[in-house]
């Protein structure tokens, strides 16, 4: 029963992620508006292309790089989802999290695969504090759920 925490939090993160990018960047033509305050400072839409990994590390234009990114996000999934059905099966709270990682990821494989790059729209400031990033969905729930998996890994065991 608990794998299925997994495969749901995988399936509802990558779909809400999908259907924000659809629906801001193209529904809302930001991908020609390339800009829109919502509520600056605080949330702000900016239209991004991510070729690179988080804050545009590892920026690259080419068609290797892109595909490499692919292959590290795929393997990445697949140690996440092993090392959790393994050694966590048993924990539901380890499944979300490892779920929410996994379909983050996959979030942006599949604007890697469909665009080449990772569409990226949020920009949040706050408090004096401009912040000059753009990032998506995926990426605050792999944030998330990497932060799941860290502050659990260890909580529900028995001491030895």
């Amino acid at each position: 029963m608990r794998a299925k925490a997994l495969y749901l939090a995988a399936a509802l993160s990558l779909l809400v992620d999908q259907a924000t990018k659809i629906g801001v960047v193209f529904g809302l033509d930001l991908v020609t508006r390339l800009r829109l305050d919502v509520l600056p400072p605080l949330l702000r839409f900016r239209y991004g292309e991510n070729r690179g990994i988080n804050f545009g590390l590892f920026d690259g234009d080419g068609g290797a790089s892109r595909w490499i990114l692919i292959v590290v996000s795929l393997l990445i999934c697949a140690a996440v989802y092993l090392w959790v059905r393994r050694s966590h099966a048993d924990r539901t709270v380890m499944q979300v999290a490892a779920g929410l990682v996994i379909g983050g990821a996959l979030g942006n494989v599949v604007d890697r695969i469909a665009y080449g790059y990772v569409l990226d729209f949020l920009n949040m400031s706050c408090c004096g504090i401009q912040n000059p990033f753009v990032f998506n969905v995926a990426d605050i729930f792999i944030f998330a759920g990497a932060a799941g998996l860290i502050l659990y890994e260890g909580r529900g065991k028995n001491p030895a």
